[in-house]
């Protein structure tokens, strides 16, 4: 629990649109910038594992909370969006004078990435370089509603119940559920469950389950805009994958493969819905190859 208390005691934080919005703030190393966006129902605390190893190879990573999760504001009377979560972390970057960077995202945070791809797309079309994507990197997440097995809680939040079943979610049906998308030999501790708990509910958050869910519908609103982020992206894409995922494994990794022109995919067998947590070693690995095999130098 150390280590989790100091993440928190060692972040930092912005406003956006009067919400306060922690990040952490490492590096060290010379390849540019990177951000790391974090999934649902978590945070950035989810990237712990890997740090080091990213802040050793990037001079900047920036990780957020996104408004909603973890120890940013969580406020009840909000329009929670993906283009919002989108615009906090083109707010942060633009507040930090950084004006190009690399993405590293998983779950939900896959959904922002593609937003902000199709907003760099816009940007270069325009001739405007005024904020500059050079890589996406990204783990299980529903990149395309077709494929996304949303699980019983999720189909609960996003119903016409969803006020109720956020009211009355319990620890037990958080952590059972959350535990159901690891794979089988890499479920997590009990620690780091009571410290998932701990993020979805600290500042009342769990009240706005209801609320953050909506970006379900919203990936099959702008699935064409989303999904044609990808399809026509023009910067390096790797996605990374745990196989045993429930909600986003082997049959997302296939749909991926049937879309995305020259799909660059690496699998990891044995892993479920969050590499990063289950398999640090080998994501990170994954990652930083992507970086040295995929992404041209002198770019950054």
């Amino acid at each position: 629990m150390e280590e989790f208390a100091s993440w928190r005691a060692n972040g930092r934080r912005f406003t956006h649109r009067g919400h306060q919005i922690f990040y952490r703030d490492g590096g060290g190393g010379a390849d540019g910038t990177l951000v790391c966006i974090h999934g649902f129902p978590t945070a950035s605390w989810d990237w712990h594992r890997i740090w080091p190893g990213l802040c050793s190879r990037f001079a900047r990573v920036l990780a957020p909370d996104m408004i909603g999760f973890g120890w940013s504001a969580k406020p009840s009377n909000y329009r929670y969006s993906i283009g919002d979560q989108a615009d906090i972390h083109e707010d942060l970057l633009r507040e930090q004078g950084i004006d190009r960077f690399h993405i590293l995202a998983h779950d939900y945070g896959d959904t922002v990435a593609q937003e902000l791809l199709a907003r760099d797309a816009e940007r270069r079309a325009a001739g405007d370089e005024s904020l500059v994507i050079e890589s996406v990197c990204l783990l299980n997440g529903g990149l395309f509603p077709e494929t996304h097995r949303a699980r019983l809680v999720q189909r609960l939040l996003a119903g016409p119940l969803g006020p109720l079943a956020s009211f009355l979610a319990s620890e037990r049906a958080y952590t059972t559920s959350l535990s159901s998308v690891f794979g089988p030999d890499t479920k997590p501790t009990r620690d780091e469950l009571d410290q998932f708990w701990t993020l979805w509910c600290s500042k009342r958050g769990k009240r706005n389950g209801h609320k953050l869910i909506r970006y379900m519908a919203e990936r099959r609103k702008y699935r064409e805009r989303w999904v044609g982020a990808l399809r026509d992206a023009t910067v390096p894409l790797r996605l990374i994958d745990g196989l045993l995922d429930p909600v986003s494994g082997a049959h997302m990794a296939r749909r991926y493969r049937e879309l995305i022109p020259n799909p660059d995919v690496v699998e990891l067998p044995k892993v479920g819905h969050y590499p990063q947590v289950e398999a640090p070693d080998e994501t990170l690995s994954a990652f930083l190859d992507f970086h040295a095999t995929r992404v041209p130098h002198g770019t950054i």
